[in-house]
Parts: structure tokens; sequence; C-alpha cells
């Protein structure tokens, strides 16, 4: 019994099969770094995006639901306004980055 089961542990080792590389999974398949940071920064975005999202509806519940409290109405105030500042220095970062991209690509001009 104990050799069976060494066998089986050992047989994948020994099986060397083929496999394709699979393409079309929507993964880049550029190998340049400009390509990869840019996609990174697209799904940064993406993520910065729901996140402003969820800040500007937090912040607006908490607006609704103050009740005349101006302690929570300067709390939801500022929310929203962290949240829009979050979202513009996100985009920001979005346009440095395409504006340097361009410009070591030669075509900003």
């Amino acid at each position: 019994m104990k050799f069976l089961s060494i066998i089986f542990l050992i047989m994948p080792f020994f099986v060397f099969a083929q496999y394709g590389v699979p393409t079309g999974t929507g993964l880049p398949e550029s190998d340049d770094l400009s390509d990869i940071i840019i996609s990174i920064m697209n799904w940064l975005l993406l993520l910065v995006g729901v996140i402003g999202i969820i800040g500007f509806v937090i912040s607006g519940i908490l607006y609704m639901t103050a009740a005349g409290d101006s302690n929570q109405i300067d709390r939801a105030k500022t929310a929203m306004t962290w949240s829009i500042v979050g979202v513009i220095v996100a985009l920001m970062g979005y346009v440095i980055i395409k504006a340097a991209d361009s410009m070591l690509e030669g075509s900003f001009f």
C-alpha cells in the first residue's frame, strides 16, 4: 500500500503534457512598460471612481440625516469635499501618466 501511494505521489512529475498558451484573455499582450503602467492606471482610476461614488453617497446620506445638527452637516460637507478632491487627484494622475507616455513616444506635439 505504501508503494502505491508513493507511485501516485510521484506520477505527476513524469507527466509532461503539452498545453498551448491561451490567447484572448483580456490581459495586455504588450511587453512595453508604458502599456502596463497605463493599464494599471486604468484599473486604479476605475477603483477610485467607485470609491468616489461611494463617498458621494455616504456624504449625501450624512447630509440628509443631519436633521439640523450643524456638526453632522459640517462632517458631510467635509466628506463631500474630500471625495471630490480624491477623484480630481486621481484624474490628474491619469492625465500626467498619459502626457508623459505621449512625450516619451514622441507624439506629444
